[in-house]
């Protein structure tokens, strides 16, 4: 997706530093939930806007920093978070969107808000309509976007920004080898010679909660599969971060190449699927199977979703009675949505 039509001369780096230029104030907004490429992007874009006088700028967030190594990365690298409930968003010069696009999804911000500045690698499920708008479906993070932003605006990487960045291309794309782009090689290798490698150490140090090693078990002990295609559920657990952990480990199994886990974290089921197979695109495939239930987004190789528990209430009686009902109801869909038939169960 372009950039404005205003900026059509300018530089995509230009353009985003002329629109954030001395402005008053600046509020940064991650998703719901922010993993490591929102919460680099935002301290990226926070450099941006102080190399540009922005006089104020606060990075906010909705939903809880629950994933270990999310909280790490939040001390670590020195991340000045706040929730997005503890500010007025109308008190902001500027509002700006990294790592999603449209207010009212995965977003604490309402539907309908006016933004200034947008900049996301996912696709965005309607016209974005900020003044200026960076998406980039073809590239694998949203950090390699901001990578480029300071390189072209020749702003000084501190070791800790550096590190922040490089954590968060190897966590979204290049560990998983999960279809990264040429992109995200090129972003590591600029920012690489400025890392503080101790502090990396520190982060894939992060050590996991119980929770989320209860809900990495549930995930390995629930598996149902059906040809290459493997679904599972946690139950109800705290740890909504450890269902896209579950999925990328569940990946590795033997003849799997395509991975659902789901979990139930309050009134809501949450949904994360992996696949590295060419001829799956899970984000297609949820939407197949859930969207006239949920909300549901993501890429051809990673996705997620979210289902209010209430439309599936009426199906049990009591709690755990509930919990084995949602689960075989979401596994049917989602083998239905890949046209695999039971005959097809490979365990």
């Amino acid at each position: 997706m372009p950039i404005g039509p205003q900026y059509a001369t300018m530089t995509r780096a230009a353009a985003l530093a002329e629109r954030l230029d001395s402005a008053a104030s600046l509020a940064i907004i991650c998703h719901d939930n922010p993993d490591p490429d929102c919460l680099a992007s935002a301290l990226a874009l926070n450099a941006i806007a102080a190399d540009s006088d922005v006089e104020d700028v606060r990075i906010l967030y909705g939903g809880e920093v629950s994933h270990q190594q999310n909280r790490a990365f939040v001390n670590l690298f020195e991340v000045d978070l706040d929730p997005i409930e503890a500010a007025d968003l109308d008190d902001f010069s500027l509002l700006a969107f990294v790592d999603h696009s449209v207010p009212g999804q995965n977003t604490a911000v309402p539907k309908g808000t006016e933004l200034d500045v947008v900049i996301d690698h996912h696709p965005p499920s309607e016209p974005v309509t900020a003044t200026y708008a960076d998406v980039r479906e073809e590239y694998g993070a949203t950090a390699t976007i901001l990578v480029e932003y300071l390189r072209d605006l020749e702003i000084e990487l501190t070791p800790t920004l550096a590190s922040a960045l490089l954590f968060a291309l190897h966590r979204e794309r290049i560990d998983y080898v999960r279809s990264p782009t040429i992109n995200e090689y090129e972003a590591a290798s600029y920012v690489y010679p400025t890392v503080d490698p101790g502090l990396l150490d520190q982060m894939y140090g992060a050590a996991f909660s119980s929770a989320t090693l209860d809900a990495l078990g549930e995930a390995i002990r629930n598996r149902e599969t059906r040809g290459s295609a493997l679904v599972t559920g946690v139950g109800r657990t705290s740890e909504r971060d450890a269902l896209p952990q579950a999925a990328d480990y569940l990946l590795n199994l033997e003849g799997i190449s395509t991975v659902l886990v789901f979990g139930i974290v309050d009134e809501v089921t949450h949904l994360s699927a992996r696949s590295i197979d060419p001829r799956v695109d899970v984000g297609t495939v949820l939407v197949e199977g859930f969207a006239d239930v949920g909300r549901l987004g993501g890429h051809q190789d990673m996705a997620g979703g979210q289902i209010p528990l209430g439309l599936f209430a009426n199906g049990a009686d009591d709690d755990e009675a509930l919990v084995a009902f949602v689960s075989k109801r979401i596994a049917t869909r989602f083998f239905d949505a890949l046209k695999l038939e039971e005959s097809e169960e490979a365990e």
